[in-house]
């Protein structure tokens, strides 16, 4: 497998990881401008486990990406 073509042959538990984690991180990120911006601080404390959930979802994903690139060299 060409690691330049991963996303095309990429299994669909990375994608779903990638774009949750992407999604949640930038959700946070709005949430903290939000809080931000009403000077709501229970909104900005509430954004941190997104934005955390977030990274972990996407080193899942980066998991995901690891396993499956060992698989192909192994064959």
């Amino acid at each position: 497998m060409v690691l330049n073509e991963f996303w095309a042959t990429a299994p669909a538990s990375y994608k779903v990881l990638v774009f949750s984690g992407m999604g949640l991180i930038a959700a946070g990120i709005i949430l903290t401008v939000a809080g931000n911006g009403t000077s709501n601080q229970g909104l900005m404390i509430a954004s941190l486990p997104v934005i955390g959930l977030g990274l972990v979802l996407h080193v899942a994903a980066l998991v995901v990406r690891g396993q499956q690139i060992r698989k192909s060299y192994k064959k």
